[in-house]
């Protein structure tokens, strides 16, 4: 094993990549997620969502009449973050965080996908219990609710477990990924800028 030079700030963060593995975990264990999008006017927003992972995409529902919807009409792009904070306790979930930017796909009349999700969503939210879970699928199979499926496109993550053993000095050189462009050029011209060296 080859320890990485200890790091000594919390400056260049894009050295902590989750690997696919990590990935696909938070994004089946994490307990909610936040959902983003652009008004009209061009503010960024955001909520909080329960959320499925399946086959590549997150799958959340809400009241077809909610401003999301009509904004993500407008323009599909948005992007979902989700915590490893929000999975439950020893659950395995990587901590730290991944964000996707992607496009929403919004569903209206699918009911082959609604009878599919909703009793995933409703098993997700009340493992422990079929009585809850059926009570949940209940309650959201109204008329006026659509299923928003997001695409991911691009992800952006921060394994801040690797980012502590950095720190300590207990990394392996391997397990950092290289500087993005975020960290090898724009800071070092942030730093010319802001300081003149």
């Amino acid at each position: 094993m080859a320890f990485a030079q200890k790091a000594t700030d919390h400056e260049s963060v894009s050295i902590y990549p989750y690997d696919n593995e990590q990935l696909e975990k938070i994004c089946n264990l994490s307990g909610e997620c936040v959902l983003n999008w652009s008004t009209k006017d061009g503010w960024p927003v955001g909520v909080m969502h329960a959320y499925v992972w399946h086959e590549g995409r997150f799958w959340i529902t809400c009241g077809g009449h909610r401003h999301r919807v009509a904004a993500l009409r407008r323009d599909p792009r948005c992007s979902v973050v989700i915590s490893g904070r929000t999975a439950p306790p020893d659950s395995g979930c990587p901590t730290g965080t991944a964000t996707a930017k992607g496009r929403a796909i919004i569903h209206e009349n699918d009911q082959e996908l609604k009878d599919w999700f909703y009793p995933a969503l409703g098993k997700r939210l009340h493992p422990d219990s079929e009585e809850d879970a059926a009570n949940f699928v209940e309650m959201l199979d109204s008329p006026l609710r659509v299923v928003l499926e997001i695409v991911p496109e691009k992800w952006i993550t921060f394994d801040s477990g690797k980012s502590a053993r950095h720190h300590a000095g207990t990394i392996d050189e391997s397990e950092l990924g290289p500087e993005l462009s975020s960290d090898a050029t724009r800071m070092s011209d942030y730093r010319s800028e802001r300081y003149g060296s």
